[in-house]
């Protein structure tokens, strides 16, 4: 009777872990989204060209990157809700500062540190997962979680591009409220000491951090992260730049054609969790391999097709194929690599793909600027760097490094 109630006492602190999880990871894709749009009339209002908008964007990137390492680590070591809740904090602080700013430098500024608060989440989520989860549902939990990159997508481009178009101030106000939402769940629903640790009582073998970071498995992926993030995090950047350029789409419009690829993203990451655990368990390279490539060939279509609803399919389908992509480079590490180090070893392949965010809009910014607004030099730049990804995947050794 009594573990038939402990139980079921575990599966509903589950599902609440989760819930909280997703929540606050709605967020941070719904921050990363909305910048993109926001940008659209911060650069009308204050005579902003391509450059000097890839440069807010970076700049959050920069700060986000240098945060990865730092926030992995102390999610190893003074335990994932702790991190994320600061996180939460420190985003929560700069998107309300950000709704208040008017000046480029000040509009890096806050962009920056809301990147340093969002530095620490992704790898204290995962340390929470590893930590709270067998290893056989570890895959799983992380590719529904990372599905949230969809569902923040839709906020961005529904609430927050309606929140934008009616004035881009008021919506930095409520991400700001909605931030101190997640905060709270996190603080209500995420075990301040992990599973593992009550079963294990501290015994675990310790890795040093020096051992992480000359890791052959984690130097691989943070190379194959930066490249791929190059298509996805320049993707995100300059979409709706893109659309509102070569198709003359107002705000709404853009808004509500993004929100259905997001849907489809969402989509998308859940069915490579479940792919990922059963039919390529073991054949991680294939799958990355074979999206990467196909991903390449659609943003080409993509870019050079006249046609809206042409190009919204090939949108569409790279969506989802990049981010089948992603979610087997993100979740790889939770099958060849001790749960006691997962916080830092995420936490230094997340850097490469938030070095892909920081570079990304500058390079692309740059490139744009220099083809005359034409998006075709870009865009096959992204191409290429998804090809490189696929390659570089084949130096992971399936067994620990």
């Amino acid at each position: 009777m009594d573990t038939q109630i402990e139980k079921e006492g575990t599966k509903k602190s589950s599902v609440g872990l989760i819930f909280a999880l997703m929540a606050g990871y709605s967020m941070v894709y719904m921050d990363k989204s909305m910048i993109s749009t926001a940008v659209l009339p911060i650069a009308e209002e204050f005579s902003l060209d391509a450059g000097q908008t890839g440069l807010i964007m970076s700049a959050f990137f920069l700060g986000y990157s240098l945060m990865q390492i730092p926030g992995g680590w102390l999610a190893d070591k003074i335990g994932a809700k702790k991190v994320l809740m600061l996180s939460l904090a420190i985003i929560s602080i700069f998107s309300f500062a950000f709704g208040t700013v008017s000046s480029l430098m000040l509009f890096m500024a806050v962009r920056f540190f809301a990147g340093i608060g969002h530095g620490g989440y992704p790898p204290s989520c995962s340390k929470s997962i590893a930590d709270n989860f067998p290893q056989e549902r570890r895959t799983f939990i992380q590719s529904l979680i990372l599905s949230t990159s969809g569902i923040g997508g839709i906020l961005a481009f529904t609430l927050g591009a309606n929140l934008i178009n009616a004035n881009w101030r008021y919506a930095y106000l409520v991400l700001g409220t909605l931030f101190a939402v997640a905060l709270v769940l996190v603080g209500i629903f995420v075990p301040t000491q992990a599973v593992s640790e009550k079963k294990t009582n501290g015994t675990a073998p310790k890795v040093t951090f020096r051992q992480v970071l000359t890791n052959r498995n984690v130097l691989v992926l943070f190379i194959a992260m930066l490249l791929l993030n190059f298509l996805l995090y320049g993707n995100m950047s300059w979409l709706p730049s893109f659309l509102a350029t070569k198709f003359t789409l107002d705000i709404k419009t853009i808004g509500y054609l993004l929100a259905v690829n997001a849907v489809f993203q969402t989509l998308a990451t859940m069915f490579a969790g479940m792919l990922l655990s059963k039919l390529f368990l073991g054949k991680e390279r294939i799958f990355i391999i074979g999206a990467t490539v196909l991903s390449a060939g659609l943003i080409l279509v993509f870019v050079t097709s006249n046609n809206l609803i042409l190009s919204m399919i090939s949108l569409i389908l790279v969506s989802m194929v990049s981010v089948g992509a992603f979610t087997a480079i993100f979740t790889w590490p939770h099958k060849i690599m001790d749960p006691s180090i997962i916080g830092s070893s995420i936490g230094i392949i997340n850097t490469g793909g938030t070095l892909g965010g920081f570079l990304a809009p500058l390079i692309l910014g740059q490139l744009i600027k220099s083809a005359g607004g034409s998006f075709t030099l870009a865009f096959g730049f992204m191409a290429a760097a998804s090809l490189l990804c696929g390659l570089t995947v084949l130096g992971v050794k399936k067994e620990n490094a």
